[in-house]
């Protein structure tokens, strides 16, 4: 089997998978944006994907971010690993979304870059919601303290938030951190007035999961190029 019916067989199936998760949740699959982690693929599989309609692409490191939106740039771009804000210049032009504001400092930074480049960047705030020190990210406790500035804030839009559950053999395990993002995007929503549109969580072994629970943005990489 070519490299493109394998990716095309994968990609019908996670879609398929999508769409049966957002009928069990009464939600219309449109709503569900798969994004495809490319982190393990090549050049060309990643280019082959885009190929066969894949349109959001996303990268955990900024070097592989940069190699790959320069040899497939009509990609939509995603950033979903963590950022130093020294790599933040070069950056922030590729991408459409970054998933991974892990702290109020690289959302500052965020913010005067967008204000100087006379267009906002669009972020995702990220949450531990699994509660795990290996982790980064926003503790959903401090969200609260936070909506003063996010709704102030003229550089960057914070368009949702973003969690990893835990890993386990039993998606059901991720639920509750599901869950609760979809809980504090509501209080979030209610905090500053935002739409706060996205909520992006779920991966290969618990996208189902996230899908029934409201996610509007899947990243998956593993069951499509593993």
């Amino acid at each position: 089997m070519s490299v493109e019916s394998l990716l095309a067989e994968r990609l019908a199936a996670v879609r398929g998978r999508i769409a049966a998760a957002a009928k069990i949740a009464g939600r219309d699959p449109s709503e569900v944006a798969l994004v495809g982690v490319t982190k393990t693929a090549s050049i060309e599989v990643a280019a082959a994907a885009f190929a066969l309609g894949l349109q959001d692409l996303a990268e955990s490191k900024p070097q592989e971010l940069w190699r790959k939106a320069a040899a497939i740039p009509a990609a939509r771009w995603h950033f979903i690993g963590h950022l130093q804000r020294n790599k933040l210049d070069r950056t922030a032009p590729l991408v459409a979304l970054v998933h991974s504001v892990d702290s109020l400092r690289l959302l500052e930074a965020f913010d005067d870059f967008g204000v100087k480049r006379g267009s906002p960047i669009g972020v995702l705030l990220e949450v531990n919601c699994s509660r795990e020190e290996s982790k980064g990210g926003f503790q959903p406790g401090d969200l609260p303290a936070l909506a003063e500035r996010i709704a102030s804030l003229r550089g960057a839009t914070v368009q949702g938030l973003m969690t990893m559950a835990a890993y386990s053999d039993d998606p059901e395990a991720a639920r509750p951190a599901f869950a609760e993002l979809r809980e504090l995007r509501e209080k979030l929503r209610t905090a500053t007035g935002l739409p706060l549109p996205h909520l992006s969580m779920g991966m290969s072994n618990d996208f189902e999961i996230a899908v029934q629970e409201g996610a509007t943005l899947v990243r998956i990489g593993t069951t499509l190029f593993g």
